[in-house]
């Protein structure tokens, strides 16, 4: 239960820089008189403003201030709520929002409406609508149960019944629907990347194993090629060997005797052309001198002829000679240079054959350099067996989202189905159904004690049914001003007596706002007095009007605002 102790305001409204204070539980019943304009309705707006940062009547928040100082509007609230001493600190320029818990303040880290829910639902455990429904009847912006839309209404029985945290469960059921839906819409997108990637993984590990066969294949290939183009050049270097082995020294031993020849044969040349020469000289003497050069005696002719004609028949024998060294250096030459042309070519077939052996050698070294390819070729399954690895990875991964997959829907399938019973039309109904006797017992009760007899009764959607003893059927709109009053009253009574028995918004405070001032004929007033004397003694009853006259005397206490230098006081 909450105990309201006092509220104590200043600068708002139009109560001045001096503080007023009100003792709310000081007691049973206390009346606030005063002239229109006086201050009296300004601890309803204080109150309210201070637990909800809003006025009781329609004021926007920068007219709470008051008008001749314009600043430094404060409000403060001490109350009790399950032993726990709670202070509540507002104010307007500066903006002020404080909530004190056994003088220590609570952490203000979050935003102002965060800590406005915290206030609401942690600690006062109503909210503004409820605030006017069970502590409140006032004739000023005041909207009564039944004349609010069907949604508002639940809420504040909800509130009474303190079932609000069904509401509560289901926003955050509702919160973790849209959290599963992201999630599995995430998960759904992770399982089509992972489903895309082992399809590549596997593509790629078929691809190289059908590549590198191709690639082995391609290679053997050549390399048998490259092996067959040796063979045949190992085979002509063999032909070839054969040839050179067999005639290269026969053929450069005959060379080498033909030049042996070729040089006697020239030595004799060179002999007889000297002979030649001697006597072609000798016979060119005889034949250009006759005398003796050496004793200067006369050449006989006789002695002339006959050394010409030696001569002669000497140079022809020489000639002869010449012509036979001369046939036999010839035919020396064309055997030397038919033996050269056959060396040559023997010659020619060893730099074919090194020629070759060359090629052969590059050849082999061709091959190894494609049996190492074709052996990196084969070692590269280490990299198909890394992708298998990477693959089996990914088939787990896969196997983790499927499971997480699958957990979700079962958590989507339960949320879905906590969240259709906290529906307004689920577990929170049938809670209502529970109820809604000993709620129209109650209403039916206060409104005989109004001398209203009429059957009222709500449903489970909070719709009306009234019958009078006729059993005529009436709705809400149906009735006076003065009989919806007693209406009025007797569900205010209604649900203070039904949060005291749920200990939900029970509190000690009730305001009559003018109630006794609005429709309520002598009877009315006269009735709702008896029920305010059978009210329970923790109960603190504020009544505001401005007929003192009348009720003068019929409460315990009594506070009189008056207006003194356009200020607002306590008398």
């Amino acid at each position: 239960m909450i105990i309201f102790e006092d509220i104590e305001w200043s600068n708002f409204l139009s109560t001045g820089n001096n503080p007023t204070k009100i003792i709310l539980n000081r007691s049973s019943s206390t009346l606030i008189v005063g002239q229109n304009g006086a201050g009296k309705s300004t601890l309803l707006d204080a109150l309210s403003f201070g637990l909800f940062g809003k006025a009781h009547r329609n004021i926007k928040k920068d007219q709470l201030i008051n008008s001749v100082n314009k600043k430094n509007a404060l409000v403060e609230v001490n109350f009790k709520a399950d032993k726990t001493q709670y202070k509540i600190v507002r104010g307007i320029r500066p903006n002020i929002f404080e909530v004190w818990q056994n003088g220590v303040m609570i952490n203000q880290d979050s935003t102002s409406r965060d800590y406005q829910k915290l206030l609401e639902q942690t600690i006062l455990k109503f909210n503004h609508k409820s605030f006017h429904q069970i502590i409140v009847l006032g004739s000023s912006s005041f909207i009564p149960f039944m004349q609010l839309p069907t949604h508002q209404r639940r809420e504040i029985i909800e509130d009474l019944l303190d079932i609000t945290i069904f509401s509560v469960m289901r926003e955050g059921i509702k919160e973790n629907l849209g959290k599963l839906r992201e999630q599995l819409a995430d998960n759904d997108y992770q399982y089509k990347l992972i489903k895309e990637k082992i399809k590549l993984k596997h593509d790629y590990i078929s691809e190289v194993a059908v590549i590198n066969d191709d690639i082995i294949k391609n290679k053997r290939t050549e390399q048998d090629t490259i092996t067959a183009g040796i063979v045949v050049t190992q085979k002509e270097n063999n032909d070839l060997k054969r040839k050179l082995d067999a005639n290269k020294d026969r053929l450069e031993s005959e060379l080498q005797e033909l030049n042996k020849q070729k040089t006697v044969i020239m030595k004799q040349g060179a002999n007889i052309n000297a002979e030649i020469n001697q006597v072609v000289k000798e016979a060119k003497f005889y034949e250009n001198n006759d005398n003796c050069p050496t004793c200067h005696q006369d050449l006989d002719s006789e002695l002339k002829e006959t050394h010409i004609s030696k001569a002669q028949t000497k140079a022809k024998a020489l000639s002869a000679d010449m012509t036979e060294v001369t046939t036999r250096e010839k035919s020396n030459s064309s055997s030397t240079v038919t033996i050269s042309t056959e060396l040559n070519k023997l010659y020619d077939n060893q730099n074919k054959i090194n020629s070759n052996n060359t090629i052969i050698n590059s050849q082999n070294r061709q091959i190894e350099a494609i049996e190492k390819q074709i052996n990196d070729l084969l070692n590269k399954d280490p990299d198909v067996s890394k992708s298998k690895i990477e693959l089996n990875k990914l088939e787990e991964y896969r196997s983790e989202i499927e499971s997480l997959r699958y957990t979700m829907l079962e958590n989507r399938l339960y949320n879905e189905a906590i969240y259709e019973l906290l529906k307004d039309t689920g577990i929170k109904t049938k809670i209502i159904k529970q109820y809604l006797p000993v709620i129209n017992k109650l209403i039916n009760n206060y409104l005989q004690v109004m001398d209203f007899f009429v059957s009222f009764n709500l449903d489970e959607t909070f719709s009306e049914n009234i019958k009078s003893r006729h059993r005529d059927i009436f709705n809400y709109d149906s009735f006076s001003e003065g009989e919806k009053a007693r209406i009025d009253l007797s569900l205010l009574f209604t649900w203070r007596q039904i949060a005291k028995m749920k200990n939900s918004i029970s509190c000690n405070l009730l305001i009559l706002d003018e109630t006794f001032d609005s429709s309520l004929d002598f009877d009315g007033t006269d009735n709702l007095t008896k029920i305010l004397d059978t009210l329970d003694k923790d109960t603190n009853t504020f009544i505001i009007s401005h007929k003192a006259d009348v009720l003068e005397g019929k409460f315990r206490n009594k506070i009189e605002f008056v207006k003194d230098k356009n200020f607002s006081r306590i008398a």
